[in-house]
């Protein structure tokens, strides 16, 4: 079918912990009427989480991200809809904060944040399931078919975020250290950990980890675990924790909808879950263990989700005020 331009430009975004990600799409119809986006720009640029980052570091980020972009001059834009799915934007006061730092970013535009777990659901096409996410941080969302929801996790790297990237690493870390006030010398997964981060011995992990804390840095040794899972007991142990801790996330969610309805599909994502297929592995056996069966690792970058809930509202008459999902 042959795609008839018009609705205008959207914007969607994938707001994760340490890296929002956009792009930047004009939206038409097909012969058929429905809604067909076209890549026009995208890129990445720093976290504009608030709760992560702050207000005016996010600002920062969304500025590059209108520069990058070439849409940094507010005479140009002509913006119809942004849609922005966020992690931790799971309140109505998370999301009208963010919503007003977008809105004076982009004047004109219809602004709709949501919690990022939505646009995850949409960039796999589905609308209703399971969304399963490990990367910097982990958490879990579930939408039945008659439109109730459930959450779990997401509680932030000081509070939880069990099986994601940066528990796995620093779990490696714990290990190092428990060994080394037991006197052991290292063993795999330490001697790694070691030669990664450029550390001499245990103690210097610890003075690293408290000196850098960022977490998309220790989430992004993770892969070290992973490598050795199968040949050392130190890193099967902390990747066979991980995917413990998340498949009690996904089961957790569907559980508090009532029961595990038949079929319901489960999107794994987030970078541990899609870029470590011996995790993928091991929660889909979990999962299955569990009754949930069809389990799959999504192919497709989250923020096209946030296009295609943009899109969707497009050239659609607006409300007064800027629209914020309950």
């Amino acid at each position: 079918m042959r795609r008839v331009p018009g609705l205008g430009r959207v914007l969607g975004l994938d707001i994760g912990g340490s890296k929002t990600h956009a792009i930047l799409a004009e939206v038409g119809t097909d012969d058929g009427g429905t809604t067909v986006p076209r890549q026009l720009a995208e890129c990445t640029a720093g976290s504009a989480n608030i709760a992560s980052v702050g207000p005016d570091e996010a600002a920062a980020a969304l500025d590059d991200l209108a520069g990058q972009l070439g849409i940094g001059d507010p005479a140009r834009r002509g913006m119809d809809t942004v849609f922005a799915g966020a992690a931790g934007a799971d309140t109505p006061a998370a999301r009208k904060k963010l919503a007003g730092v977008l809105s004076r970013r982009f004047p004109g535009a219809r602004i709709l944040v949501d919690h990022d777990t939505r646009i995850i659901l949409a960039a796999g096409g589905l609308t209703a399931g399971t969304v399963l996410i490990s990367g910097t941080g982990s958490a879990a969302w579930a939408k039945a078919r008659d439109g109730r929801e459930a959450r779990a996790g997401g509680w932030g790297y000081l509070l939880g975020d069990e099986g994601s990237g940066y528990a796995v690493a620093r779990s490696a870390v714990r290990n190092a250290l428990q060994d080394s006030d037991d006197g052991l010398t290292a063993g795999p997964l330490t001697s790694q950990l070691l030669a990664r981060t450029g550390a001499t011995e245990p103690g210097d992990l610890l003075d690293l980890f408290y000196r850098r804390p960022e977490r998309r840095y220790w989430a992004g040794l993770a892969g070290i675990v992973f490598g050795l899972a199968a040949s050392d007991a130190a890193g099967a142990a902390i990747a066979e924790d991980a995917a413990r801790h998340l498949a009690r996330l996904a089961l957790t969610v569907n559980r508090r909808l009532g029961a595990i309805p038949e079929n319901t599909p489960v999107l794994l994502a987030g970078g541990m879950l899609v870029n470590q297929p011996s995790l993928a592995i091991r929660v889909r056996e979990l999962l299955a263990a569990g009754g949930l069966t069809d389990v799959r690792v999504l192919d497709r970058a989250p923020a096209w989700g946030a296009v295609e809930l943009a899109g969707q509202l497009a050239g659609t008459p607006r409300r007064p005020a800027t629209t914020i999902p309950a």
